[in-house]
């Protein structure tokens, strides 16, 4: 059996790890001319880390990622302490696995390696997919050139814009959030005393927020921030803005902050846009993976996770079930819910990180404060439910 990927990023190749695991034969056909990542951060929670070690790479990440001690919540412009999450060694002892700080260039090549170790010349680069046929028992991904590449389905997992999707449910336009995203990824050493701490650091304000992790074991600083306006809205992963720009937008916040934005070398900035979750993924044998069929705002930090799973979840079915689609109405039925709630929940954070007001501050920087001092382990348990899921156990 074989699976046609379309789509090298994350979710692709590990969907392709997936199969291969399962013992099909794949092929991944990705649009670039190569894989080449844009310096930026990705976090990989233990709900995904468990993936990764079932598909034997969690060594050669482990070599190139940071473990967080914890998770903080800080007021922007003062750099106030509000919460924390114990992580680190409390959270592997939670939930049976670490929580990682990736550049996500790092994750892309163990993942690209192993699939060359394994399948050599299933990744394809260069390759534009225009759509796809099927018929009784087979389907195809149609390509630029006219030509088309067969197998027995044909897996979407080409983003937000996914020329699959496209095809499947008709044109539709993401939503645009009214956000824009910045990123910078800053050598630690040219920060001096305001490099961020060793957790995952969310900086609150008014309308914006910020984001700062270290990453490869602590040698890299990593930034997002992200800042309600609807006068730009380029979806791009590669649009550069520029230095002033991007500290015109965090002016007067803590130094931490803005001494990263003063260090970085480039400045990315991309509008962010979701979908509503829907509730068809799959046309015969075909189906949709990762952002193509559940995009979701950063605030979760599981746009790249849930596409982890979702890539084990499709490939036990499809090894399980008696036929493609009835594998699929099975990868359907396990992924949409979930996914569906790490969306809502992702969209509601930002009500969360941007309040405006004061009372809505004390409403929401209160419960955190105390629960933080009073009782921690119930902060730590909210999350629960998405770190403790094991996607690779028949019972999760």
């Amino acid at each position: 059996m074989k699976a046609i990927i379309v789509g090298g990023g994350i979710g692709g190749l590990c969907a392709a790890l997936c199969l291969d695991h399962f013992g099909w034969q794949v092929e991944v056909l990705e649009q670039a001319e190569k894989l080449s990542e844009v310096g930026a951060g990705i976090q990989v929670s233990p709900n995904g880390v468990k993936v990764l070690r079932a598909l034997g790479v969690e060594t050669a990440l482990e070599e190139r990622a940071f473990a967080p001690e914890e998770a903080q919540f800080r007021i922007g412009t003062s750099g106030k302490l509000i919460g924390r999450t114990r992580w680190g060694a409390a959270m592997e002892q939670r939930h049976g696995a670490p929580y990682w700080h990736v550049h996500r260039a790092d994750l892309a090549e163990v993942l690209a390696d192993a699939l060359e170790t394994r399948s050599p010349g299933a990744l394809r680069t260069g390759v534009t997919v225009t759509g796809y046929g099927q018929d009784e028992g087979s389907a195809w991904a149609n390509l630029a050139d006219g030509s088309r590449v067969q197998g027995d389905i044909v897996i979407g997992g080409d983003g937000i814009k996914s020329v699959i999707r496209q095809q499947m449910l008709g044109p539709s336009k993401p939503r645009f959030t009214g956000n824009v995203a910045w990123r910078a990824v800053v050598p630690m050493d040219q920060l001096g005393e305001h490099a961020p701490p060793p957790a995952a650091c969310i900086w609150m304000g008014e309308g914006k927020h910020a984001v700062t992790y270290r990453l490869r074991g602590g040698a890299l600083a990593n930034f997002v921030g992200v800042v309600e306006r609807d006068d730009w809205q380029v979806e791009s992963w590669s649009e550069r803005g520029t230095k002033e720009q991007a500290s015109a937008d965090f002016a007067g916040w803590h130094p931490v902050i803005t001494r990263m934005i003063e260090r970085a070398g480039a400045h990315y900035r991309w509008a962010l846009f979701d979908r509503e979750p829907i509730d068809q993924w799959s046309d015969g044998c075909v189906t949709l993976l990762g952002d193509a069929c559940h995009p979701m705002l950063p605030f979760m930090a599981q746009g790249a996770v849930m596409a982890i799973e979702d890539g084990w979840v499709l490939a036990r079915a499809l090894s399980e079930a008696a036929n493609v689609p009835d594998a699929l109405a099975r990868y359907e039925a396990q992924r949409q819910p979930r996914t569906a709630r790490v969306q809502r929940r992702a969209t509601g954070n930002m009500g969360i990180f941007h309040c405006r007001s004061a009372p809505a501050k004390l409403a929401t920087y209160g419960p955190i404060w105390l629960a933080s001092r009073l009782v921690p382990r119930a902060l730590d348990a909210q999350f629960d439910w998405i770190y403790g899921h094991d996607v690779t156990t028949h019972t999760a």
